[in-house]
């Protein structure tokens, strides 16, 4: 059975996608720690990230960072912060998120409730600079 995040993939369930490529896709959280939190998924159904062979666990990292980049651009932050754990479910994925302390990625910390619209403007944002930093 296909996961949630396989179904955002496909399409099947919206999401506010930030940047895609033939292998990876990556899409705000929508129950972010801080604005700007996103979360980094390989297109193919792996539940565990150290699951994927060599290549692909260096190119979803080489994909992040590109994402890591655009973030950084737009949300104002000391640094990206990326985190693997996977229990909630059972497909790999990133998160990237934007901190100004340690404690910005503590996943017990409160989640943002954020509108439609907050989430489509920091998407579009987010998905402007990866564009301008990956155009063929």
């Amino acid at each position: 059975m296909a996961t949630i995040f396989s179904k955002i993939i496909a399409g099947e369930i919206p999401s506010y996608k930030v940047a895609e490529n033939e292998s990876f896709y990556a899409f705000l959280d929508i129950n972010p720690l801080v604005k700007g939190h996103t979360l980094v998924v390989p297109k193919r159904e792996v539940d565990y990230l150290f699951d994927l062979n060599d290549d692909e666990v260096a190119a979803i990292h080489v994909f992040a960072k590109s994402v890591a980049k655009a973030i950084r651009k737009v949300i104002p932050c000391k640094k990206v912060g990326e985190a693997v754990i996977g229990l909630e479910v059972p497909h790999a994925h990133i998160h990237l998120i934007p901190i100004q302390k340690e404690s910005d990625m503590l996943f017990s910390n409160p989640k943002l409730k954020l509108s439609d619209e907050e989430f489509t403007q920091i998407a579009d944002a987010i998905r402007s600079a990866w564009e301008a930093d990956n155009t063929l």
